[in-house]
């Protein structure tokens, strides 16, 4: 049963460029099509989560992760009556603006693009499927609808204060209503977005052996989970004992979110996706307690995981090649492929040009930034030994 305050495509406010609508597809049907088929989300295949997407075949890329949060939004959207769709569409583009080398590649172009008005991969992604998405006959991006740009633009909330300049620009010419909370579906994406990655980071950590599993059990809900499945299957080997105990950790965190948020809805008792909006907070939601234990395994994660020695040296080398990459493109702009120097030709200035040098940058996947780092620059032995990790 589809709730009151669910988003409904008949209801949509529409694209920026009028279009025929499908037969067959709903609106947001058709926007989660747009986002699988760009360019953008397939790229996402060879772009960290944490480890180098090359280290290992079985750990998560940002593809993956972004499948998975889909996948948690969608269980969690389909529960309270939520639009599937739009939820999906949400959950699988919210990391399209994601650099190469994950967040430390992020935090290297950013400082690079301070005095050009900075980096922020939420708002990239919004300029990839407002802009840089260059398929369509009529229109620039994917031309996709306002409920899913706001979902992309906002879904960790309203956006105030300085607004990073992607966002700001096209905020400009299509209103997405900054200043207020995003839908229902697109609060689920982003709540997806931290059960997944809570729980996937911690599970290529002990892959990765840069944790033991016992000290994970510091955590209560993690602790809490080990022990029943060790009172359920005391004689398990270590692998199922694993995941058995993981995929639990990753339930009482849908759960709670479902029950939290229930009251939440219970409590504002919103007659439409607008009071959703209105709000003036989140209505979905973790528990107070499970929020604290997360916030404990996040400290725990931070410490053991995204700081371990072994990250700390390959944060170090490929924050280096991103640092030597922007200045080469900026001074030697023709190094640029062919399809981009139109762009560069019609850059105003030396910031116009640095955002197109960052959109470059930012488009890669890790291996190519690697090997564009040592056409140009070389570093074989960087090169070679971040490849073969």
């Amino acid at each position: 049963m589809t709730a009151t305050f669910a988003c409904e495509p008949a209801e949509s406010r529409g694209r920026l460029f009028p279009e025929e609508e499908s037969r067959f597809r709903s609106p947001f049907q058709r926007d989660r099509d747009r986002i699988i088929h760009s360019s953008a989300f397939r790229r996402l295949k060879h772009k960290t989560q944490v480890f180098l997407e090359h280290e290992g075949d079985y750990y998560r890329t940002r593809l993956t992760h972004s499948i998975e949060v889909a996948q948690v939004a969608r269980t969690i959207a389909g529960t309270l009556g939520l639009n599937e769709q739009l939820t999906e569409a949400v959950a699988l583009a919210h990391d399209l603006g994601h650099t190469p080398f994950g967040h430390t590649g992020e935090e290297a172009l950013d400082a690079l693009m301070q005095p050009y008005g900075g980096f922020d991969h939420n708002a990239q992604a919004l300029r990839i499927v407002t802009s840089l998405e260059r398929h369509y006959a009529e229109f620039d991006g994917l031309n996709l609808t306002w409920e899913t740009l706001e979902g992309i633009a906002k879904h960790n909330g309203p956006v105030t204060g300085e607004l990073p300049v992607a966002l700001a620009e096209y905020n400009a010419r299509h209103d997405l209503e900054l200043d207020t909370h995003a839908s229902a579906e697109a609060q689920v994406a982003a709540l997806s977005d931290d059960i997944a990655y809570n729980n996937h980071d911690l599970h290529d950590a002990i892959r990765a052996k840069l944790i033991d599993e016992e000290e994970i059990l510091v955590v209560p809900m993690i602790a809490r989970s080990y022990a029943a499945v060790d009172q359920m299957y005391p004689t398990l080997d270590s692998n199922r004992r694993r995941h058995e105990a993981l995929r639990r950790v990753f339930g009482v965190m849908v759960e709670d979110v479902l029950a939290t948020s229930r009251a939440e809805i219970a409590a504002l008792d919103p007659a439409s996706a607008t009071d959703v909006r209105m709000a003036g907070r989140q209505i979905i939601r973790f528990s107070g307690e499970i929020w604290e234990e997360l916030k404990q395994l996040r400290g725990f994660l931070f410490r053991k995981v995204y700081r371990a020695p072994s990250v700390v040296q390959m944060r170090a080398e490929v924050t280096a090649i991103v640092d030597e990459l922007f200045p080469l493109f900026m001074k030697n702009p023709d190094y640029l492929p062919a399809e981009w120097r139109e762009d560069v030709s019609q850059a105003s200035d030396e910031r116009a040009l640095a955002r197109i040098v960052a959109d470059y940058i930012a488009g890669m996947t890790d291996r190519f930034a690697i090997e564009t780092h040592g056409r140009f620059i070389g570093g074989s032995d960087t090169r070679s030994r971040l490849l073969a990790k």
